[in-house]
C-alpha cells in the first residue's frame, strides 16, 4: 500500500484493489470494508501506522521544507515562515557556537520569521548585517545570548537578546 497526505487533511491509500481516500481523524474511508460494514479497515490502520513512523505527516502537519538545506521536514498545518528540519532545529536552552566569532550562545527562541523580515531594536533586518552577509535571508531567525554574559544571579531575561539566521549558528563542538 501506498500512502500519501493530501492538502485537506486526508490521505490517498493506492492498493492492487483500488484507490481509497482515508480520514484519520475522522475514523473514514471510502473503501467498500469500511464503506458496508463501519468497521476500522487495513487502509485506516496502515494510514496510522505510517503516521506513527513519520513517514507521512499527521493530520495537524503538512509537509514543509527545511529552510536551511531544503530537507522535507513536517510542520503544523496552518503554520507561515520558515522552519528547521531536526538536523538544523535548536531547543530553548541548547547552548550553540556562532559561526563568526566562535563565541558560545544560549538560545532562547527559536522564530518563524525570516532573517529578511524580522528587525532588531535597531530597525535593521538581521540579514541586513554585514556578519550575516553568507547566510540565507530566507532563514528563520534564532535569538540567543551571549553566554559570557550569564553570570550568577542574572537570568537569560536580563541578558542582551541577539538574532542570527539559523545556519550562522552551530551545535555546540560543531
Amino acid at each position: 500500500m501506498t500512502v500519501r497526505p493530501l492538502r485537506d487533511r486526508r490521505y490517498v491509500v493506492e492498493t492492487e484493489g483500488g484507490t481509497y481516500v482515508v480520514g484519520l481523524d475522522a475514523g473514514t474511508c471510502t473503501c467498500p470494508d469500511h464503506a458496508i460494514r463501519g468497521s476500522r479497515c487495513k487502509h485506516l490502520r496502515r494510514v496510522a501506522m505510517e503516521v506513527t513512523a513519520g513517514t507521512v505527516p499527521a493530520p495537524d502537519e503538512r509537509v514543509g521544507a527545511c529552510a536551511v538545506c531544503g530537507a522535507e521536514t513536517f510542520v503544523p498545518f496552518d503554520a507561515r515562515g520558515a522552519h528547521l528540519c531536526d538536523r538544523h532545529a535548536f531547543e530553548p536552552g541548547a547552548v550553540v557556537r556562532d559561526r563568526e566569532t566562535g563565541k558560545r550562545l544560549v538560545v532562547v527562541a527559536v522564530t518563524t520569521e525570516r532573517a529578511d523580515a524580522y528587525r532588531t531594536d535597531a530597525g535593521r533586518a538581521v540579514s541586513e548585517y554585514a556578519t550575516n552577509a553568507d547566510y540565507g535571508a530566507h532563514e528563520p531567525v534564532v535569538e540567543a545570548v551571549y553566554a559570557e554574559s550569564l553570570r550568577p544571579g542574572r537570568s537569560l531575561g536580563d541578558c542582551d537578546r541577539y538574532g542570527f539566521p539559523a545556519s550562522r549558528l552551530t551545535r555546540r563542538g560543531g
